[in-house]
């Protein structure tokens, strides 16, 4: 009996992750990024798995917390606060900053440089999504997700099994 409890708990936590680093950004047109340094602690500690939405700039506010590109166009990003915001004759500009870090970015972000808002966190899962790679995601999510499934269906075919088992005044296992 506690073995299919922890099973079925483990069961739920893999799809409650799977759900909430795969699935859920795809639907909304998000991306699953992790967050490598500690500029954003507390609330966003390296290792946790963020979940970036599209945002149009002209919806950005002091106090959201945005992912951007370093340089526009170039693959690399970071997900800062934005602490300012400046109309100009170039558009919106936006002043970023970790929080924890002392002094804001160096360099004030344009609108095309902006590639989502950070719409939720999940703690530790982003250490996973950095440790295998695109490759062995491709094949291995799945593969686990096949594994838990079936374990769980073993588990309720065997605990069926029992229970007739039982009513036809058969042997029980233990």
């Amino acid at each position: 009996m506690l073995g299919q409890a922890v099973a079925v708990v483990v069961l739920v936590v893999v799809v409650a992750g799977g759900l909430l680093a795969v699935v859920v950004p795809r639907l909304v047109g998000g991306v699953p990024l992790t967050i490598l340094t500690g500029s954003m602690e507390p609330w966003l500690p390296p290792g946790t798995l963020v979940v970036v939405r599209p945002i149009d700039p002209a919806d950005v506010r002091v106090g959201d917390v945005v992912t951007y590109q370093i340089r526009s166009g170039v693959p690399g990003v970071i997900s800062h606060r934005v602490v300012g915001i400046t109309v100009g004759a170039e558009g919106r500009t936006f002043t970023l900053k970790g929080d924890a870090n002392a002094e804001p970015d160096r360099d004030a972000v344009v609108e095309r440089q902006v590639m989502g808002e950070v719409w939720y966190s999940v703690p530790w899962l982003g250490r996973l999504n950095t440790g295998v790679s695109a490759g062995a995601r491709a094949w291995l999510v799945p593969a686990v997700g096949v594994g838990l499934l079936g374990y769980a269906a073993f588990l309720t075919g065997r605990g069926l099994l029992r229970r007739r088992r039982g009513r036809d005044g058969g042997p029980t296992a233990p």
